[in-house]
C-alpha cells in the first residue's frame, strides 16, 4: 500500500474534518485519521471528476458520517463498491472500497485542511495525454 500511516499527537488525531457538496446539501465529518492519499489519474477518475486527475484520501469507512443530507446523495455502484455523488449539485463526494471497508474521500470536497497529503501519483499510465506532473512524487503505472 501507498502512503505513510500517520504519527499524530492524539489531539491531532482526533480531529473531525468537515466536508461538504458544492451546493452545500450533503455535508459529512471525516476522522483525520487518513491512512494514506493519492493522485489518481485513472479514466475514471478523470471522466468522474472533469480533470487531469483526483485527489484522494483513504479511511476505514465508519470513521466518514453524513450529517445532513442523506437523502441528497446519489450512488453509482455496488453496496461495497460505489461512488457517492449529491443529487442536486453532483460533487463527487466519495468512493466505497475494498470490499465496503474504505472509503476514497475526495480531497477537494474538504473544507478543513487534513494533516495527510498525497505521496504519489497512480495509474499514471493512463493519464491524460495533455496534462504534465510537475512534482516530485512517485509515480506509478497502476496500483498496487
Amino acid at each position: 500500500m501507498f502512503g505513510v500511516m500517520n504519527t499524530l499527537p492524539e489531539a491531532i488525531e482526533n480531529r473531525l474534518l468537515e466536508g461538504k457538496c458544492l451546493c452545500g446539501a450533503v455535508r459529512y465529518t471525516v476522522k483525520d485519521e487518513f491512512v494514506y492519499a493519492l493522485n489518481c489519474h485513472c479514466s475514471k477518475c478523470r471522466r468522474a471528476t472533469g480533470s487531469a486527475f483526483k485527489p484522494f484520501a483513504g479511511i476505514e469507512r465508519h470513521k466518514l458520517s453524513i450529517i445532513e443530507g442523506k437523502d441528497t446523495l446519489l450512488i453509482f455502484g455496488e453496496v461495497n463498491a460505489h461512488d457517492v455523488h449529491c443529487k442536486k449539485c453532483c460533487s463527487y463526494l466519495y468512493s466505497v472500497v475494498r470490499d465496503g471497508a474504505f472509503v476514497h474521500v475526495t480531497m477537494g470536497t474538504l473544507a478543513d485542511c487534513p494533516s495527510i497529503h498525497p505521496t504519489a501519483h497512480i495509474f499514471v499510465g493512463s493519464m491524460a495525454a495533455w496534462f504534465t506532473i510537475s512534482d516530485q512524487l512517485p509515480q506509478y503505472q497502476e496500483f498496487r
